[in-house]
């Protein structure tokens, strides 16, 4: 992290807050990794290295704590991750802080640090999480509140509050989390699982509006659905539409403003970009419509789509107006919550938006 440059110079307290309570105070013992087929158990007393390689081996990286039905459903966020999004909520001494998604308890331990145990208040949906959480909190950050409950309600019992920060990703921002923060207070939350967004809440309560902070994959809210894979998706009948494809897709692949664009004009749109011996090629879906850019192995790729949308050409436009409007990049961005309705826009409120489904 100070190699990178990574420890952020307005908040200094969260580096002391990190250090000492440093993530491992709030690991479980049974660490999860992935080998490319399946989540497989790291234990700490079995395979320290291990487990502590998951832990530390990269500070952009989460390490996951559960695993239910082999799906990951909770984990200990990244420590850049976490870093950032602390310093995106400018947090004062005395705040009344909100965060919703308990976990290990970490992240509510560090912002306690900064607020005070007795103005911090957590909310965790999983009674297993939280009972594991509560008894780290008991012994490293005494004081602040757990509750058991269900994070897109907030907590209305200790509202208003001056901050909010939800530590898994929604794609649309709860009201709730409007309401019950004060005008000219701020929400930070991971939107899109992509990236988090720092919310201030407007003079007449009525809205709330903040740009993208920065980059990342997030687990979604506990109970949403699991996706579907492409060739789920795809099923095995014949294309509905062919034609050629004209873009180099390198930068599908390596260009994140790109993705981040895509993400917002094509809300839902699932991407995923390989390479093989005929060159780039791409699968698009919306659990419902596919596209797949096939490498023809000249130079050249063919669009192959099917369902109700035509995935392709709706990309291939997408990817045409982001470039029209100058490429603007992803901390061009900025949300807009009210409560009928949540837009995304580039540059300015005031300017071209995206309504959110």
């Amino acid at each position: 992290m100070q190699e990178r440059g990574d420890w952020p110079e307005r908040s200094p307290w969260i580096r002391q807050a990190v250090d000492r309570l440093p993530r491992d105070v709030f690991a479980p013992d049974r660490l999860w990794h992935w080998n490319g087929h399946a989540y497989l158990p790291a234990d700490r007393a079995a395979d320290p290295d291990e487990w502590a390689e998951l832990l530390y081996g990269d500070p952009d990286t989460a390490a996951v704590t559960q695993v239910t039905d082999g799906v990951a459903t909770s984990s200990l966020s990244c420590q850049a991750i976490v870093v950032d999004m602390l310093d995106s909520l400018l947090l004062e001494p005395g705040h009344r802080v909100l965060e919703l998604g308990t976990g290990t308890g970490w992240n509510a331990a560090l912002a306690a640090t900064r607020a005070g145990g007795d103005r911090t208040t957590t909310v965790e949906v999983d009674p297993v999480v939280a009972e594991a959480a509560g008894s780290r909190l008991a012994v490293h950050a005494p004081g602040i509140r757990l509750e058991i409950g269900d994070g897109a309600l907030g907590l209305p019992s200790g509202a208003p509050y001056d901050r909010v920060i939800a530590t898994y990703a929604v794609e649309r921002v709860p009201w709730a989390w409007i309401e019950q923060t004060r005008p000219g207070g701020r929400i930070v939350t991971p939107w899109g699982r992509l990236g988090h967004v720092a919310l201030t809440v407007a003079d007449d309560g009525r809205s709330a509006s903040g740009w993208v902070q920065g980059l990342a994959q997030f687990m979604p809210a506990r109970g949403t659905t699991t996706e579907p894979d492409f060739s789920s998706v795809r099923g095995a009948g014949p294309a509905e539409d062919e034609r050629p494809w004209l873009r180099d897709l390198a930068p599908l692949q390596e260009d994140w403003d790109l993705r981040f664009a895509l993400r917002v004009a094509l809300p839902g749109l699932r991407v995923a970009v390989a390479e093989d011996e005929d060159g780039l090629n791409a699968w698009l879906h919306d659990h419902t419509s596919w596209a797949m850019v096939s490498a023809v192995g000249d130079g050249t790729a063919i669009a192959y789509q099917g369902g109700p949308r035509r995935l392709a050409d709706e990309l291939d436009r997408a990817w045409a107006v982001w470039t029209e409007a100058g490429a603007p990049r992803r901390f061009d961005y900025g949300l807009t919550v009210t409560r009928d309705r949540q837009y995304a826009w580039a540059k300015d409120p005031t300017g071209p938006c995206w309504y959110q489904p």
